[in-house]
């Protein structure tokens, strides 16, 4: 089972670049499932349900979020009726839609969750506890995939080794920067701190490069606008063993269309 995990898609371009790289891969028989962080995937700042449509139909079969979760308004009402977007599962009691998704395929059921880091991030409920409460549901299946949606590394690697052992795979997104940690740790969980970002290389993490500058220059606020050049898919192609739910390779991937 090769498991595709992508890295934040930002704006249009990052949308693009998606659809075209997953489209090609998922074709080629390179991955038989993937998965996307889109929380940026509206001009930068959230999705909509539109966009979101649009993601799942160039193939994701799940796509999770962030802390941007809510920044476009259409969302919130909107979520609970597509389980494959998820919210981190930390998020506050009461929001709406939810933290994790288990699809049946012909290699077994596979679980996808989320968590939202908390150092140096909005305040959010504790992202390890909200892990266990999926995990020990007993319903997951072999194969789950965790993604921590975190600022710290630290953080990051330090719940991936709190969840080693009991998921396939576990990556970090949000930084838009892709590691080189990618391995696969000793209880058979494959890891990455990020997995990088969707969208415009030639850029400042996805937005025009000069008024980021200005911004830190100055310290006052400027438009930020997603950049166009240089498209670029980054993430990891995760193989797993679908009897034991072991992962046994993981690879990172930069891929341009």
């Amino acid at each position: 089972m090769k498991i595709l995990h992508v890295g934040d898609i930002v704006g249009s371009p990052g949308r693009l670049i998606f659809s075209r790289v997953a489209g090609r891969l998922r074709r080629e028989g390179e991955v038989d499932f993937i998965i996307a962080n889109a929380e940026n995937a509206a001009a930068g700042r959230g999705i909509t349900p539109a966009l979101a449509d649009e993601i799942l139909a160039a193939g994701a079969n799940v796509i999770t979020l962030g802390d941007h979760a809510w920044d476009q308004k259409e969302l919130a009402p909107w979520i609970d009726r597509e389980p494959r977007v998820l919210r981190p599962a930390n998020f506050a009691p009461g929001c709406p839609g939810r933290g994790w998704y288990s699809v049946d395929t012909p290699e077994g059921r596979i679980t996808v969750l989320q968590v939202v880091g908390r150092v140096f991030m909005p305040p959010a409920d504790c992202p390890f506890r909200a892990a266990d409460e999926i995990l020990k549901r007993g319903d997951t299946g072999k194969i789950v995939i965790a993604e921590i949606h975190g600022e710290a590394t630290s953080e990051k690697i330090a719940f991936g080794r709190y969840v080693e052992g009991r998921v396939s795979h576990v990556a970090g997104t949000h930084t838009h920067v892709q590691t080189a940690d990618d391995c696969v740790l000793p209880k058979g969980t494959a890891y990455i701190t990020d997995l990088g970002m969707t969208g415009p290389k030639d850029s400042v993490l996805g937005r025009e490069i000069a008024p980021v500058i200005k911004k830190f220059l100055t310290g006052m606020p400027h438009k930020l606008d997603v950049a166009t050049g240089d498209l670029c898919l980054e993430g990891v192609i995760v193989t797993v063993d679908p009897a034991t739910g072991r992962a046994t390779k993981i690879k990172r991937i930069r891929e341009s269309a």
